[in-house]
Formats: structure tokens, C-alpha cells, sequence
């Protein structure tokens, strides 16, 4: 997910509501082929805020917190780049948000901790975590993972963690003298963060789960199979067998995806909406290259390319996952992978839906399903940026706006009761509580 310009569907959570996302983004299009409208009401219009930072409908409240600079309850600066995020339940009805900061070493600003407890002592990205109480009132927030390289997305697990990504893979090798970017190890790995760290986690690499340009994570609950994205124009989607399930220290296996009867598949233009697909999985014998070839590896045996892999979510037993510029208009795709019965069933795949046109959305970047089905997408577009609400028929309405600047939003997710959406502007790196009549959305 590059920073700069990231675009289509990331999912915050594990949920089973997979018809919730599927009947919103289907009609969605299916309106657009049809001529229809595609506009809705929803909460009405958006109030211009006094305090200059969030226009919501009437009724709506938030509260902003945990800002870049303010000083975190270890002492610690908070901060900047606030991006991917997710919410967990905490002790006596608190929820506890674990969210990602895209920080790379020559940034001013980063997640500060003791060398000894960063990955990289020359990096600056990683966690904080947050524990907000149930009158929505900051409690305490601190850091929780150091010295990686710009923590974009990544995914919650079945056993309470968070699994935060890297999208970047530089090496000591690729270092250029000086260039302020340069690193003391090798980047471009998962890190696990339990949601009830109390402070800073040992940073380990979980080396088997490969070395790329990683984006978010998805893990099927039954089989604990991890299911990962590239964010590359020729990246591939991967899925990491554990060991162990449930404990991904462990090890495992990876595998790329590949399209039966279509080897080395280019999946941006060409394929056909709705149609399903037969795939089986090539071994990766080396997860953890010097250089940045998994994928190459990958492709050489035939595994299938899908142009800029972001957000990936797990539901009712599928797999959703987006691709950036994929389609023939290049404003986004989402395919669905579903499991088969055994690992050596290699399931199918067909491509959901994709995007017409900018008209439609603009690069819509994180979102989340609602606990009463709408679906909230972050823009990250040109100019203006909102959060979008679609609607169970198809129709889109403006929830929130940024009223600060063109920064987009990021990281929307809900507490575990459903009743405060949790949201970010990434820079300058601001998390917002925000609450009200959920349930009076005009139809």
C-alpha cells in the first residue's frame, strides 16, 4: 500500500458476515450497469465542524486523541502516520485498538523504543496500542512494536493479535551510501502483536511466512492457513500453511497461487466477472531470499500475478482480496478465493467484482463491515477525502469528511459493543472516537 496512492478495499476484522460484504459491493456495480442511481441519503448532510478536523451528520459526536506528539503513557511521543488498525475486546469493557504506523527510517519522527527492543535499531516503524474505556475516554496508550519498516496494513488473528506487515524490502545490501533510508537487516516481514502486550513485544520476523512486499493478511479460523497479499504490479497472493496452527513461530510452508490451465496468469485485464476458476498452490522453497524474488520464484512455477494485492479478509469460509489497479478501467478489482475441503483441494477462484469507472469510487482504501451491514470504505483519492457508507441496496452516502486536509483516512474499525466507530487520518496521525444514532440511516 503505497502511501502516496492507495486505493481499493482493505477489511479491519475477522467477521462471518461475508453476505454483508458481498450484497453491498454487488449491488453496488450492479446499479452502475444498470444506469441507477447510486446515491443515498444516509445520515444526511455533513455539518461543517467549528474545531476544523471531522464534518459528520447531525448527531453525530467524536472525540480526537492520541495525536502525533502528545505523549503516550509510556513516556514515549506519539507517532505519526497513523494507518491499518484493528479493535479487540479489554478488561472491564475497554476495547483495545492496535494500529500500525507507516514510518521509514529517514522520517523525522517514528515509534521511539531502546534499541534492544526494536528489530532495527536504524528503523522507526511499528505499533502503539491503545486501551479506550466505555465512555470512549483514552486510558493509556504505549508502544508495542519497534524498529520495522513502514507498517502499512496487515490482519487480526482468530486468538487475539495483530499481525502487522511491512511493506518494504530493503536489505543491508540495497543500502546506498548515505541515504537516510539505509538498514542494518533484512526487511519485508510479518510481525505478530497481541492486543494485550503490556509494552513493547519482542520484534521477531516470521521468516517463514516470506520475505515481500507485504500487505494484509487474512487467516481462515478452522484451518489456521494464513492467506497474504503483495503489493507489487506483479505480485502474487500466498497462502502460509503453519506448522502449528494458531502459533506461527512455529514455521510452516508457503505457497503461491496458481490458475489451473492458465499458467503464469495475468490477472489485471481479461477475466471475466462471476466466473470461477480451479487453482492449485506451488511450494516457495525459499521464503526468505536475499533478494526480492519470492514472487519471481513464484511465477517461474507457474503461480498466477494480480496487479497491487491489498486488503484480504476471511468470512463464511472465503477469502476476499483486492487489487489496487487491477480491471481494464485500472480503478480496482476484488476476487474471492474459496478454500477447498483439504489442503490439497486447492479450492477455485473467480474475480467479484471491478471497478468502471473513478466515478463510482474514489479509490476507496480500508474498510469495515458495520455490526448493522453497511459497509464504510476510506477514501484515499484527489483532494477531498471522506468515508464512504454503502448500503445493503447499493447506494452510497457521505459519513465523515476530512475538514483538516487532503490526508486520507485509515484504520476504521468498531469496539466490540458496535456502537463507536474508531478511524484515523493518517497524517498528521489522529484517532478519532466517533458515536451517535447509528440506527436512524434513512433508507
Amino acid at each position: 500500500m503505497s502511501f502516496s496512492r492507495r486505493r481499493f478495499l482493505t477489511l479491519a476484522g475477522v467477521t462471518t458476515a461475508t453476505t454483508v460484504l458481498a450484497s453491498p459491493l454487488q449491488m453496488l456495480y450492479a446499479r452502475v450497469a444498470n444506469g441507477q442511481s447510486i446515491l443515498a441519503e444516509g445520515y444526511g448532510p455533513l455539518i461543517p465542524d467549528p474545531n476544523g478536523l471531522l464534518d459528520l451528520p447531525r448527531g453525530f459526536q467524536y472525540r480526537a486523541f492520541s495525536q502525533v506528539g502528545d505523549r503516550m503513557s509510556d513516556g514515549r511521543p506519539v507517532p505519526d502516520r497513523h494507518d491499518g488498525m484493528a479493535a479487540f475486546p479489554g478488561p472491564n469493557n475497554t476495547t483495545i485498538l492496535v494500529r500500525n504506523h507507516e514510518h521509514s527510517p529517514g522520517d523525522p519522527t517514528g515509534v521511539e523504543a531502546p534499541d534492544n527492543l526494536k528489530y532495527d535499531p536504524t528503523n522507526k516503524g511499528g505499533t502503539t496500542t491503545l486501551m479506550v474505556g466505555p465512555n470512549r475516554q483514552l486510558i493509556r496508550d504505549y508502544a508495542s512494536l519497534a524498529g520495522t519498516y513502514r507498517n502499512c496494513a496487515g490482519g487480526v488473528t482468530p486468538w487475539g493479535s495483530w499481525i502487522s506487515c511491512e511493506e518494504n524490502t530493503s536489505t543491508p545490501e540495497t543500502n546506498r551510501s548515505g541515504n537516510a533510508n539505509n538498514v542494518t537487516k533484512r526487511h519485508g516481514y510479518n510481525f505478530e502483536v497481541p492486543s494485550l502486550a503490556e509494552g513493547l513485544v519482542n520484534p521477531e520476523p516470521l521468516v517463514a511466512m516470506g520475505r515481500f512486499n507485504h500487505e494484509a493478511v487474512a487467516i481462515d479460523p478452522r484451518t489456521g492457513i494464513v492467506y497474504e497479499t503483495e503489493d507489487r504490479g506483479d505480485g502474487l497472493f500466498y497462502r502460509f500453511i503453519p506448522t502449528q496452527p494458531g502459533n506461527l513461530r512455529a514455521g510452516g510452508v508457503l505457497e503461491a497461487l496458481q490458475i489451473q490451465g492458465r499458467p503464469q496468469a495475468i490477472t489485471k485485464v481479461g477475466f471475466p466477472v462471476g466466473q470461477k476458476f480451479a487453482v492449485d498452490w506451488v511450494r516457495i522453497e525459499d521464503p526468505d531470499p536475499a533478494t526480492d524474488s519470492v514472487r519471481v520464484e513464484g511465477f517461474t512455477k507457474g503461480a498466477a500475478q494480480f496487479s497491487r494485492g491489498e486488503g484480504a479478509w476471511f468470512g463464511n469460509n472465503e477469502v476476499y482480496f483486492t487489487c489496487t489497479n487491477g480491471g481494464t478501467a485500472g480503478f480496482g478489482q476484488v476476487w474471492r478465493y474459496i478454500p477447498g475441503a483439504t489442503s490439497q483441494d486447492g479450492g477455485t477462484i473467480e474475480l467479484f467484482v471491478e471497478s468502471p469507472s473513478q466515478e463510482v469510487l474514489d479509490f476507496p482504501d480500508n474498510i469495515v463491515v458495520s455490526p448493522f451491514s453497511d459497509l464504510f470504505l476510506c477514501e484515499d483519492g484527489e483532494g477531498e477525502q471522506f468515508v464512504r457508507g454503502v448500503t445493503s441496496q447499493g447506494e452510497l452516502y457521505s459519513f465523515a469528511r476530512n475538514a483538516l486536509n487532503t490526508s486520507e483516512f485509515a484504520g476504521a474499525c468498531f469496539s466490540p459493543n458496535g456502537r463507536t466507530m474508531f478511524l484515523n487520518i493518517y497524517r498528521p496521525g489522529i484517532t478519532f472516537a466517533i458515536w451517535g444514532p447509528w440506527n436512524s440511516r434513512k433508507s
